[in-house]
């Protein structure tokens, strides 16, 4: 699909194409992560630096990002305009509600060109895809199908197929936690971690129990939900 989005600065166009090519020239050099804009790299930094210049209007909290404060404000204003019309629920972001709606309809839309897999989110596409687009070819990819760890932590020999996962596994042990919370003032060393914390603020359950119909915010949930009915049903049948 074409766009006719004008500019009125030849810079301006061209940094508008970077999300269209992919391109990210701004790099940090503190952790190697890439950015397509100067100003993305720039609140980047604020993560390492520790400066958080962003002021929240309603109370004393400062963000090192302009969208965690733009997210936290909604904590004071309770705002949830985008509701789910299969069950009524109401998110904070339209980006929730577009992720929640895949617990009832069970579809998959994104899936890799490489090795067809396929994913409900845009975000799992994203990580997913990482493997392949760091690694210039597919042979990292493959160590998950075949079960090649080449990567080992020094600090507790766990193994990882890629060495972008052992970096963030290491964190753990030297106590970095880059990723923080838009709402509030907890960190974590994997942003995964994040992700999953979020669902508190934005009430958010994506995971659907198919035994009893309850939603979750965590896959693990589901797993202990799943298993204690299984060992109930079990009992109930030995009584019988």
């Amino acid at each position: 699909e074409e766009l006719n989005e004008s500019f009125t600065q030849k810079g301006s166009l061209t940094a508008h194409m970077r999300v269209h090519t992919g391109e990210k020239l701004f790099i940090c050099n503190q952790c190697g992560k890439s950015f397509a804009h100067l100003t993305h790299l720039k609140d980047h930094m604020n993560i390492h630096t520790g400066e958080k210049q962003y002021k929240c209007s309603h109370c004393d909290k400062r963000f090192s990002r302009s969208t965690h404060l733009k997210k936290h404000k909604v904590v004071h204003t309770g705002e949830k305009p985008y509701t789910c019309d299969q069950c009524g629920k109401s998110f904070a972001q339209k980006g929730s509600l577009m992720t929640h709606m895949k617990v009832h309809t069970g579809e998959k839309l994104y899936s890799c060109n490489l090795c067809g897999k396929s994913l409900k989110c845009k975000y799992s596409l994203d990580g997913h895809m990482r493997g392949f687009n760091r690694s210039g070819d597919l042979k990292t990819h493959e160590r998950i199908h075949i079960g090649v760890k080449p990567y080992k932590c020094s600090h507790c020999n766990k193994r990882f197929n890629k060495s972008t996962n052992l970096k963030s596994h290491e964190r753990i042990h030297i106590g970095v936690k880059p990723y923080e919370c838009s709402h509030c003032d907890k960190r974590f060393s994997v942003s995964s971690n994040l992700k999953t914390h979020e669902r508190i603020h934005t009430g958010e359950k994506p995971y659907h129990c198919t035994a009893c119909g309850k939603c979750f915010n965590r896959s693990s949930i589901i797993y202990r939900s799943s298993t204690f009915r299984s060992d109930a049903a079990f009992s109930s049948n030995l009584k019988q």
